[in-house]
């Protein structure tokens, strides 16, 4: 390589339906990117060997072979060997898949798996919102909700890799049951299945007259951002259930400022379009919830790298050559 050609890495976002490619280098820029279907019922070792045929066509039209790999997985994974432990919503569940080592053998270059919310962090962290500060949390508010803590400038981790489970707190003791087998976890509340399903309720109590304008009453088109839309129009139901969700993720915010007093607080994943409508009540509970210190200079933020979160995860994963369980 010409000295004067900067080394490029690769990131990877892991999904159930689809996963992205993207080649960047160590700021954070990206010079190629593809998404690919998953196929996951071809099992992983189609998986790896599709998302390998990717780094390699995206190498030849970069002109250079990847420095490093980094993975972000949706699920929980041995951070030190790549060894993937429970993947969910993956058939077969991925259980003690050797990803990383095998992927590694097959491009000749190191590999690094994570958490795909904690990579998401550290994306941000390295290339978004984070840059300018030592600690910081991020909600990944999706079809569930995730999360990530960065301290003192190092993402944490935890002993499984699994700190920064934000979306596992409970809210509501005697809530809805989560998929985790507890009761009432902010993503049974936030998620955005869990407000599409109180979008339909609404809408079929009549309750929601802009949402049922919006959607012609087919509550199969009752989505997020039609539910925002219904909002911003004047809808009373609608607001009053994203005031709730955004008070539900102040109390969680709530409990981790008083823990851990970051300087910044990121909404990433497709529910944080809804902006304002999330972050308003949630800086709101906020100061309601914490008054041991004033909180008002901690930044509430929507997420800079938007849809990129992801592949810029698993770039930022890759140039810091992995991360080290903290």
């Amino acid at each position: 390589m010409s000295p004067d050609k900067k080394r490029l890495f690769a990131g990877v976002d892991l999904g159930g339906t689809n996963f992205t490619v993207g080649f960047g280098d160590a700021s954070g820029q990206l010079v190629a990117e593809e998404k690919q279907p998953t196929a996951s019922h071809e099992g992983p070792a189609a998986v790896v060997e599709r998302i390998a045929d990717t780094i390699d066509r995206l190498a030849a039209r970069a002109g250079q072979r990847p420095a490093a790999v980094g993975l972000g997985v949706p699920g929980l994974v041995d951070v030190p060997t790549g060894v993937t432990r429970f993947l969910p919503n993956l058939p077969t569940q991925w259980r003690d898949v050797h990803v990383g080592a095998n992927l590694s053998a097959r491009l000749k270059c190191p590999v690094y798996l994570l958490n795909d919310a904690r990579a998401a962090t550290l994306g941000e962290f390295m290339f978004g919102h984070g840059r300018d500060v030592q600690s910081m949390i991020l909600f990944t508010l999706g079809t569930g909700v995730g999360g990530g803590v960065v301290i003192d400038g190092q993402l944490r981790l935890g002993p499984l890799g699994a700190a920064g489970e934000l979306g596992h707190i409970c809210v509501q003791p005697d809530g809805p049951w989560c998929s985790c087998g507890s009761q009432g976890c902010l993503e049974t509340l936030v998620s955005g299945p869990a407000l599409t399903a109180e979008g339909i309720r609404l809408l079929l109590s009549g309750n929601a007259p802009r949402l049922h304008e919006l959607c012609a009453g087919d509550v199969a088109r009752v989505s997020c951002e039609l539910m925002g839309a219904a909002a911003r129009a004047g809808d009373p139901g609608v607001q009053a259930a994203l005031d709730r969700a955004g008070s539900y993720l102040g109390q969680v915010a709530a409990g981790v400022v008083l823990t851990l007093h970051p300087e910044l607080i990121v909404l990433g994943g497709g529910v944080a379009a809804l902006d304002d409508l999330l972050i308003v009540p949630l800086r709101r509970t906020l100061l309601q919830r914490v008054k041991m210190f004033p909180p008002d200079d901690i930044r509430i933020l929507r997420s800079q790298l938007g849809t990129r979160a992801g592949v810029l995860g698993g770039l930022a994963v890759a140039v810091q050559g992995g991360v080290r369980r903290a």
